[in-house]
């Protein structure tokens, strides 16, 4: 399935924290058709360090396709031959340096100034994602949702949707999420992931445009979220106590690595290389400031929830307490559980085992 990335532009954007952000840019992608009635849309919202791209591939040569492609598509379980299926870029995405991405965020010109925002980027939260994201749906003649879904951070988004517009959503698909609101324990660990960032010397209090950029810092971050997003036996099987093979042995010089090291190193300087460490500041405060626990009266979908055994980030905990909260609502839940060594990425690389549960769900 190929896909095309296209462009929505929103001349203002009212944020949650009370600032006007202008000339607001987000990247976009469709999969399927929108029948008449604008009633079949199913919405994807990404994860954390995620972009647009859930399915298909831009090119045949790409390498690999979107990251629910086993999913997504016709005649699977988010069958684009029903449903016109739509996922876009959020506001200040990590992503930044992805030739594929398109979003308004830190990197952006201030169109007053005519320097990039930097420090003076707003605190921008996962209620200001949605409005982006309605503000495109209905630009598109979308005028009820089949479902929205998204694995971890996009979880949250589809909650917010859920809350914000009750009558216009059907279904509610959480993957890999925190429940109804981010947890004490996950707002410092998502602190922990970004604190290699403002220690970094390049950082400059986030004004390091046109400078020597905070390389090592996000790298460092990206490093830590992608151990914490992983389970501990698939660190084991896939590592064991290898020694890397490109540094001296760990047990003669502090420089020396172990293989687990070397790997992540070098997977945390190819996505440094692709982001940007304010953005990434800026998502990680949206997802600590998260919570619909105080507007779950509102809702009125259907939910499914999908966990993953192993996630030691969003454990399946939180999801547990929100389930039980909307079901005291006497809302229909149902549960699914991703089986896997895979910790948090589980719910991207194992979604396939959910399928059948997804398809059902939807139909």
């Amino acid at each position: 399935m190929l896909v095309q990335k296209k462009i929505f532009r929103l001349s203002e954007l009212l944020l949650q924290c009370g600032r006007i952000l202008k000339d607001v840019e987000v990247g976009y992608e469709t999969y399927g058709t929108l029948n008449e009635r604008g009633d079949n849309a199913i919405l994807i919202a990404h994860y954390f360090s995620g972009t647009s791209h859930a399915a298909g591939r831009y090119n045949e040569s790409d390498p690999e396709p979107g990251y629910w492609d086993a999913v997504i598509g016709p005649g699977k379980a988010i069958d684009t031959n029903k449903f016109f299926v739509i996922s876009s870029d959020t506001l200040s995405n990590v992503n930044t340096k992805n030739p594929t991405v398109v979003t308004t965020g830190p990197h952006s010109i201030d169109p007053v100034t005519g320097y990039p925002y930097g420090s003076n980027f707003p605190i921008v939260t996962i209620g200001d994602f949605v409005s982006v994201q309605k503000a495109l749906t209905d630009s598109l003649g979308i005028k009820h949702f089949h479902a929205v879904c998204g694995p971890s951070m996009g979880a949250l988004q589809s909650l917010e949707w859920a809350a914000r517009y009750p009558d216009l959503i059907d279904r509610v698909i959480c993957v890999i999420g925190p429940g109804l609101a981010t947890e004490p324990y996950l707002i410092s660990l998502v602190s922990l992931w970004a604190a290699p960032i403002t220690l970094d010397p390049n950082f400059k209090n986030g004004d390091y445009y046109g400078q020597q950029e905070p390389v090592e810092g996000l790298a460092n971050a990206f490093k830590t979220i992608t151990l914490t997003c992983v389970g501990y036996d698939w660190a084991l099987r896939l590592y064991q106590r290898r020694l890397g093979d490109r540094s001296p042995d760990p047990a003669l010089e502090l420089q020396g690595k172990f293989a687990i090291d070397q790997s992540l190193d070098d997977l945390a300087r190819t996505r440094a290389s692709m982001s940007d460490a304010n953005a990434l500041l800026r998502t990680a405060r949206a997802v600590q400031l998260f919570s619909v626990q105080e507007r779950k009266s509102r809702f009125k979908a259907k939910f499914l929830f999908v966990s993953a055994s192993s996630d030691q980030v969003m454990q399946k905990a939180y999801a547990d307490r929100g389930i039980k909260d909307l079901r005291e609502l006497g809302l229909s839940v149902e549960e699914f559980v991703i089986e896997g060594d895979g910790g948090h990425l589980d719910g991207l690389n194992k979604i396939a085992q959910a399928a059948e549960t997804l398809r059902s769900f939807l139909n």
